[in-house]
């Protein structure tokens, strides 16, 4: 199985919808393996957005992202990248198909509530970012044998 990063921004933690968004994902058939609140610092922001340290909204992104507490999530599940990013949506809310968290609930480019890994690959490198292997749970659900057959 797949597994993927979700992190419930600054934004999405301090209007509400924390609960809101990963009940979204879940609802796509994908199982939290790993979940944690904290707040990132400086150092951690800018390992995590590393790929984009030399775009003029590095600075603005680290910024935003260490505001105040986010909601880290290893979610598992058949193309867990994909489906996380297909019910997340559009980076940019306006753009986002009705139905996404971003189309329904996200304001601008800046405050859009929620990163997900962008390929398998970023996927395993952000995780190690988040989560320590034993902090990732590995159980069955009564669910899974209806969701793939």
């Amino acid at each position: 199985m797949e597994k993927t990063l979700v992190l419930v921004k600054p934004d999405g933690v301090q209007r509400c919808l924390a609960g809101e968004i990963i009940s979204r994902l879940e609802r796509r058939g994908l199982k939290i393996v790993a979940l944690k609140m904290l707040r990132m610092d400086r150092e951690l922001a800018e390992r995590h957005y590393a790929v984009h340290k030399d775009k003029p909204f590095f600075q603005d992104l680290v910024s935003f992202i260490t505001s105040g507490p986010i909601i880290a999530a290893v979610l598992e599940g058949e193309k867990a990248v994909e489906s996380a990013r297909q019910t997340m949506g559009s980076t940019d809310p306006k753009k986002a198909a009705p139905g996404t968290i971003r189309a329904d609930l996200g304001i601008n480019m800046e405050h859009n509530l929620i990163h997900g890994s962008d390929s398998q690959e970023n996927a395993e490198k952000e995780i190690a970012i988040f989560f320590r292997p034993g902090e990732i749970l590995s159980y069955n659900r009564d669910l899974d044998k209806w969701l793939t057959g």
